[in-house]
């Protein structure tokens, strides 16, 4: 069975900090375009220290294993949404997206224009580009602003 039959999606706790760190770190180790900007560590601690502590956070859960997360301020602005490179393809980020919209008037999300797997998917659940930049954020990649509306 898949992740989308089986998985749990559930609130984030601050015990999940590992977890969601290491993936969003294997991500940037896995993904050739994508410079490193913090330390492995410094992740880990951001993820313990702000993201758990201060937002709103869903993880999917296959068998007792964090696979993926998605992170929402409190301006209701996506901040992360990686899953385990494992887990990818078989729904775990269209679930962790509806999870985020439940209850929500609206959505707004950054992603790298080079990101073209991640495009896609924000296009397919609705997401409409409103701006564009050449950069301006702290790994120098030209991204999208993407906004949904319920």
């Amino acid at each position: 069975m898949t992740a989308e039959m089986t998985g749990l999606i559930r609130t984030g706790r601050l015990s999940d900090a590992a977890a969601c760190a290491a993936i969003l770190n294997d991500w940037i180790d896995q993904t050739k375009w994508m410079p490193r900007v913090h330390s492995r560590r410094d992740v880990e601690h951001h993820y313990r220290t702000a993201v758990l502590a201060a937002r709103s956070v869903f993880v999917a859960e296959e068998e007792g294993v964090v696979i993926g997360f998605i992170a929402r301020d409190a301006a209701d602005l996506i901040t992360a949404l990686y899953v385990d490179a494992a887990a990818r393809g078989q729904g775990t980020g269209t679930r962790l997206l509806n999870a985020a919209k439940e209850n929500r008037p609206q959505l707004a999300l950054w992603t790298f224009v080079i990101n073209r797997d991640a495009r896609r998917l924000y296009m397919r659940e609705g997401f409409t580009e409103t701006r564009r930049t050449i950069g301006e954020n702290e790994e120098g990649l030209p991204d999208i602003l993407y906004e949904w509306r319920a």
